[in-house]
C-alpha cells in the first residue's frame, strides 16, 4: 500500500480558525515571495497613496467602519452588523461625498496620464455607488459618456436584477459585454479609460497596462491583498502600480502585510508612496550634482541658437566627467521612473523643469548611441512629455547643431570638417561627434564592404583605450580623424578608378596584399577586380552560400582567374578566401 502525497499551490494563503491553509496543507515547501517576484520582473511594486485628508469619512462613518474593523464585532449578531454595513453605504454614497470623491478622481488621474499612459479601476462598496459615483464623473466630463458598450472613456460593471430599477439596470453588463469592455481596458490604444466595479474583476482579472487602483470599498485579508494585486502586473515601462485610498484601509493593509511576513515572505507587498517621493528627491539630487555650477534653468529662459550653444556646453560637462555619459543616462533614468511613479505630488511638481531639461539631455546623449540618424530621440514608452510644450517646441535637437558644428557642405566626414572637429573648443563633445558619425558611416558599409568590418575595429579599439584613460581626448579625435581620412581616401581613389562599389570592394579584398601591389600595377588590379566580380555573377545561384559543391565551384573559378591574370601564386590561398567572404557580404546581389 502506498502513502498519498498532497501538493496544494496557493496564490493568496488564508489563515482563520476554520481556513488555515497551513493546517490543511502542512508547512509551506517552497515560497516564492514579492520580493523575488519584483526582482524577477514578474511582477511590479505597488505604492499607497492616502486621500483621506482630500476627502474626509464623517465622524459617524469613521466610527462604523471601526466597528466593522474591530474583531469584536464577530461576537454581534448579523442583523447588527448588516445594519451598521447598510449605514456606512448610505454616508459613503452621500451626493456631496461622491462629488468631491469624483472631482479628485478625474485630477488625480489626469495628471498620472500625462507621464504614464494606461488605465485606471475605482472599487465602490455597492453597485448604487458605483452608479452614483458614475453619474458625477461624466457630469464633469461628458464626453466620456456613451451608452455603447464599445465607446466611451468610462463604464460600470455590474449586473442588475429585475427589481433594480432603470438607475442600476440600464448600467447590466451582459457576459459578452464584459468581455468586449475587458479587451478594450487591456488595449492600450482603445479610449476606454477607467472602470467601476463593486465586486466583478477584483479577483483572477489581468489589465498589464492598469496602473492605478482607487479604493472606496473596505476590504480585508486576502480579498484585500488579491484587489490591489490587479496594479502589478508588468506591462511595457511601467514603473509600478498605485493604490489610492479613499475610505482608509491602511489597518487592513498593515494586518495583510503582518500575515503575510509571518508566513515567511519577503519583500512588502504595498509602500507608502512617500517613499518613492523621497527616492525621487534623492535621484534628483544625485542627477543635479552632476551640472554643479551650471545654472542649467536658464535655458528656459534663452533664444533657439543660444538654446543650441547652451545645451552643447552642458554635455561638454558631462562627457569630461570620468564614465560621465553612461552615469548621467543611468541616472536620469532612475530619476524618470521615480518621478513618474510619485506624480501627481508637490515635490514633483516644484523640480517639474529640472526633470524636463534632464530629459532633454539624455535624448541628446542618446542620439550618440542611435544606429539611424533620423530615429526619433523619444524612446516609445509608456513615460512620456514631462512637463508643458516647452520642451516640445524646441522639436528635436540635431546632433550637429548641439554640438556647434557647422555641416560641411559636400561630404560629412570632408577634409574640412574634420579639421574642424580637431580644433573644436569642446573636446569631449567633438569626440562622441565623430565616433557617431564614423560608426554610422562604417556600419552602413558592413553590408557591401569587407573593408569597413576592420575599420570598425579599430575605431571600437581606439575608444576603448579612451575610455580606459590609455589615451587623452586630444590623441583619440586624431586616431578617429586619421581613420575618417582613410576612409574619405578610399572614396576618392574608388571615384578615381571609376569602380562601381562591389567592383571597388573585391579590389580592396585582392589589393589588401603589399606583395601583390609590388607585383601587379593598380591598372592591373582593377582589371583583375572587375574579373573576378564577373566570374563570381556567371557561377553562382540561388542561395549558393548554403551549398559547399558550388562554394568549392567558386573558389576554382576564382583561383583561375588570379593565376590568369599574374597574382603572386603564393597569396593565391589568401585572396581566394577573401574574397569569397566579400563575396558572401553582397550575396544577394551576386543572382
Amino acid at each position: 500500500m502506498h502513502d498519498t502525497n498532497y501538493l496544494g499551490f496557493s496564490g493568496t494563503p488564508i489563515e482563520k480558525a476554520d481556513a488555515d491553509t497551513r493546517r490543511v496543507f502542512g508547512e509551506y515547501i517552497d515560497i516564492y515571495d514579492i520580493a523575488r517576484a519584483v526582482e524577477d520582473k514578474a511582477t511590479l511594486p505597488i505604492y499607497y497613496e492616502s486621500r483621506l485628508a482630500k476627502i474626509a469619512l464623517s465622524a459617524e462613518g469613521q466610527e462604523i467602519l471601526s466597528a466593522l474593523d474591530s474583531k469584536l464585532s464577530k461576537s454581534e449578531e448579523q442583523e447588527k452588523i448588516n445594519a451598521k454595513a447598510t449605514r456606512l453605504c448610505e454616508i459613503v454614497g452621500a451626493k456631496d461625498r461622491l462629488q468631491t470623491i469624483a472631482k479628485d478622481i478625474l485630477e488625480h488621474f489626469t495628471q498620472r496620464q500625462k507621464i504614464l499612459q494606461g488605465k485606471a479601476m475605482i472599487v465602490c462598496m455597492s453597485r448604487e455607488i458605483a452608479v452614483s459615483l458614475y453619474e458625477q464623473i461624466v457630469h464633469l466630463n461628458p464626453s466620456w459618456h456613451n451608452e455603447d458598450s464599445t465607446k466611451g472613456k468610462i463604464k460600470v460593471i455590474i449586473t442588475a436584477k429585475s427589481d433594480d430599477g432603470e438607475k442600476i439596470s440600464k448600467h447590466h453588463t451582459s457576459k459578452a459585454q464584459r468581455s468586449e469592455i475587458a479587451k478594450r481596458l487591456k488595449s492600450i490604444d482603445d479610449e476606454l479609460q477607467m472602470v467601476i466595479v463593486c465586486d466583478m474583476w477584483l479577483t483572477g482579472f489581468d489589465v498589464p497596462p492598469l496602473h492605478t487602483l482607487y479604493m472606496d470599498k473596505f476590504l480585508s485579508g486576502h480579498n484585500l491583498m488579491q484587489a490591489i494585486a490587479r496594479v502589478n502586473r508588468v506591462y511595457k515601462d511601467k514603473p509600478a502600480g498605485l493604490v489610492v485610498d479613499y475610505l482608509g484601509i491602511a489597518n487592513e493593509l498593515k494586518n495583510a502585510l503582518e500575515f503575510y511576513t509571518q508566513s515567511g515572505g519577503k519583500g512588502a507587498f504595498i509602500q507608502e508612496k512617500a517613499k518613492i517621493i523621497e527616492k525621487m528627491q534623492e535621484n534628483y539630487e544625485i542627477t543635479a550634482q552632476m551640472l554643479q555650477g551650471i545654472n542649467y534653468l536658464q535655458y528656459f529662459t534663452l533664444n533657439a541658437q543660444e538654446k543650441l550653444q547652451f545645451i552643447a556646453q552642458v554635455l561638454e560637462c558631462i562627457l569630461a566627467q570620468e564614465n560621465g555619459k553612461k552615469r548621467f543616462l543611468d541616472n536620469t533614468t532612475r530619476l524618470l521612473k521615480s518621478y513618474a511613479m510619485a506624480l501627481p505630488c508637490e515635490e514633483a511638481e516644484k523640480i517639474a523643469k529640472d526633470v524636463a531639461f534632464f530629459d532633454l539631455i539624455k535624448r541628446t546623449l542618446q542620439k550618440y548611441e542611435r544606429e539611424e540618424e533620423g530615429k526619433s530621440l523619444v524612446p516609445q514608452s509608456a513615460i512620456r512629455q514631462i512637463i508643458n510644450d516647452a520642451i516640445v517646441s524646441e522639436g528635436v535637437v540635431k546632433l550637429l547643431d548641439s554640438a556647434g558644428i557647422a555641416k560641411p557642405n559636400l561630404s560629412i566626414l570632408s577634409e574640412e570638417f574634420l579639421s574642424e572637429l580637431a580644433s573644436h573648443k569642446h573636446k569631449n563633445l567633438a569626440l562622441q561627434t565623430l565616433q557617431k558619425l564614423l560608426n554610422d558611416e562604417l556600419s552602413a558599409r558592413l553590408s557591401s564592404a569587407l573593408s569597413a568590418k576592420s575599420l570598425i575595429e579599430r575605431l571600437q579599439k581606439t575608444m576603448q583605450k579612451y575610455q580606459n584613460n590609455l589615451l587623452s581626448v586630444a590623441e583619440a579625435i586624431e586616431e578617429l580623424i586619421a581613420l575618417g581620412k582613410e576612409l574619405v581616401a578610399s572614396d576618392m581613389q574608388r571615384q578615381e578608378m571609376g569602380l562601381k562599389d562591389y567592383e571597388y570592394a573585391f579590389y580592396e579584398a585582392i589589393a589588401k596584399n603589399e606583395s601583390a601591389k609590388e607585383v601587379m600595377s593598380k591598372n592591373e588590379l582593377k582589371e583583375l577586380a572587375i574579373a573576378i566580380f564577373q566570374t563570381l555573377k556567371q557561377n553562382v545561384s540561388l542561395d549558393w552560400q548554403h551549398k559547399e559543391s558550388v562554394r568549392a565551384k567558386l573558389r576554382v573559378a576564382v583561383k583561375r582567374v588570379l593565376q590568369k591574370y599574374g597574382y603572386p601564386p603564393d597569396m593565391q590561398k589568401l585572396a581566394v578566401d577573401r574574397v569569397i567572404e566579400q563575396a558572401e557580404l553582397v550575396a544577394s546581389n551576386l543572382v
